[in-house]
């Protein structure tokens, strides 16, 4: 199967799992899931399967991507926050919908080899930071929107004062042993409104820079 047919492929299983947002679709489309990988793995890049990256990390399946980004209901003019940059698979697909996403990544190396990817595909509205996700931007927001690609236990709440009102952010929830599930939280105006996604399997959403961060 050529290039071209496994892109189409793509789609047509991201349409058989649920995901109807055509501008979402099109940002998957237009994004070279190829070239967030290394080695073999490049050739599975258009499978429905998380993928092992740098670090112990991986890039999360397709299907789960798109549901993420599908709810989190970005419009051009959202600014947004990512927690967790890993291969810079997902922070690319946010820029292609949103005007500016900044992305926070503990491993330096991961930050690095993600910027170069940005660069290359000549994605100009992120910004990548070497940090402590935990904490968030606090020097850039608020943000319209947030996206949480590591398990908290819990919705943190030095993330979503960092959230507009009405504001949204998605996340996985919950202890990185058993099942997790992904949430959706919209910052109204009577409080927070919870609603529950689906399973779903992170790694843990970690505090500090990592050690390997001077490689």
């Amino acid at each position: 199967m050529d290039l071209n047919e496994q892109r189409m492929q793509f789609i047509l299983m991201l349409r058989s799992r649920g995901i109807t947002d055509s501008a979402v679709l099109a940002a998957m489309e237009s994004t070279p899931r190829d070239a967030f990988l290394e080695g073999i793995f490049k050739e599975r890049a258009y499978e429905n399967r998380p993928l092992p990256i740098a670090r112990g990390q991986t890039i999360s399946q397709p299907s789960i991507v798109a549901k993420m980004t599908e709810e989190l209901e970005l419009h051009s003019r959202c600014k947004v926050l990512e927690v967790g940059t890993g291969s810079g698979y997902q922070a690319a697909i946010l820029s292609k919908l949103v005007r500016r996403v900044y992305t926070i990544e503990r491993h330096r190396p991961l930050a690095r080899a993600a910027r170069a990817v940005f660069q290359q595909l000549d994605l100009g509205n992120i910004t990548v930071v070497t940090g402590d996700g935990s904490l968030g931007l606090p020097e850039q927001a608020p943000f319209d929107r947030i996206l949480l690609t590591a398990a908290a236990e819990d919705p943190p709440a030095n993330l979503l004062a960092q959230l507009k009102p009405n504001g949204i952010m998605v996340l996985p929830v919950g202890q990185t042993d058993t099942v997790q599930a992904m949430i959706k939280v919209v910052k109204t105006d009577n409080g927070l409104e919870y609603t529950e996604l689906g399973e779903v399997r992170f790694v843990p959403l970690l505090e500090g820079i990592a050690k390997d961060s001077e490689d």
